[in-house]
Formats: structure tokens, C-alpha cells, sequence
């Protein structure tokens, strides 16, 4: 995968919790992600199209996710409340419009954002695209952006 699909997510997670939520992120170092790895219990996932393609997902530990979501919208949430999984949903949605504003020149559309709460679970992508997994770590804990995107079919290729 080509790097320059990876930097837009890394600025756009430090944007995003910096700005939403007052809480910096320290990026470890993106590594491909091995089908088998080790899953967290939260997740949101959404789909890219278009001139870049593929998908991301954004996952946590349910500690986390309950701190970084009771951050976000002010007030307590368990994983089981109604309004978790759309909360979760929203910060990986604003992730990835982010990053898709740091892709110059390229039509990208994203698509709502789906959520699965639920230990240890696993979340595959297509068996085609190289998952680049970023590992995040804030004061609520640690997570993970995995990056699964390549060059749409339509799009030209690019320059490097």
C-alpha cells in the first residue's frame, strides 16, 4: 500500500481527538496487520470508494471506548447504551472525511459507519488489500486505526 494513504489517517486521528475530545495521541509504528491478530471488543468500520478504495476501522479495548466516548459526548455511556455504537460510528466517520480532505485531486466518497461491540471479535477486509494497522495510544488507553485502502479502478495512477 502506498504510504501516502497512511499519513492523511495518522494527522486526521491527531486532528480529530486533539480537537473533539482535548486528548492527544501518541502513533506508534504502522505495521501490516496479519489476518489472526488479535481484536479489541469495539470497532466502526467504514467503507471508501471511488478514486481511493477500501475500508477503515476504527478499534478499542471497551474501556477505552467507554472513556474516549463519555469524552466525547459529555456524559457516561456504557457500551450497551443506545447511543455508544453511534458515537463510535461519528469518531470514525470524522477520521475518515479527514483523511479523505488530505487526498488532493482524488473523488472520494465514504459511507456511514457501521459498529460491532463484541469481545475479541475479528474484522476482515478484503483478501486483495494490504491492512496497514496504526497503533494509537491517549491517556483513555490505547487503539487502533487499520487502513485498508488502495487505488480506486477508475482513478489514474499516481505520481511518487
Amino acid at each position: 500500500m502506498d504510504q501516502s494513504y497512511i499519513i492523511p489517517f495518522i494527522k486526521s486521528v491527531q486532528n480529530v481527538f486533539e480537537t473533539m475530545l482535548q486528548l492527544p495521541v501518541q502513533i506508534g509504528q504502522p505495521e501490516i496487520k496479519h489476518p489472526g491478530d488479535s481484536g479489541h471488543d469495539v470497532s466502526a468500520i467504514i467503507g471508501m470508494s471511488g478514486d481511493v478504495d477500501g475500508s477503515v476501522v476504527l478499534s478499542f479495548p471497551t474501556a477505552t471506548a467507554v472513556r474516549i466516548v463519555s469524552l466525547f459526548t459529555g456524559t457516561e455511556l456504557e457500551a450497551n447504551h443506545e447511543d455508544f455504537a453511534d458515537a463510535v460510528g461519528e469518531l470514525v466517520n470524522m477520521i475518515s472525511g479527514g483523511a479523505k480532505a488530505q487526498f488532493p485531486g482524488k473523488n472520494v466518497s465514504i459511507s456511514c459507519p457501521s459498529v460491532v461491540v463484541g469481545q475479541s471479535h475479528q474484522v476482515y477486509g478484503r483478501k486483495d488489500v494490504v491492512a496497514i494497522c496504526i497503533p494509537c495510544d491517549s491517556d483513555c488507553g490505547q487503539f487502533n486505526v487499520e487502513v485498508s485502502i488502495r487505488q480506486g479502478a477508475g482513478s489514474p495512477a499516481t505520481a511518487s
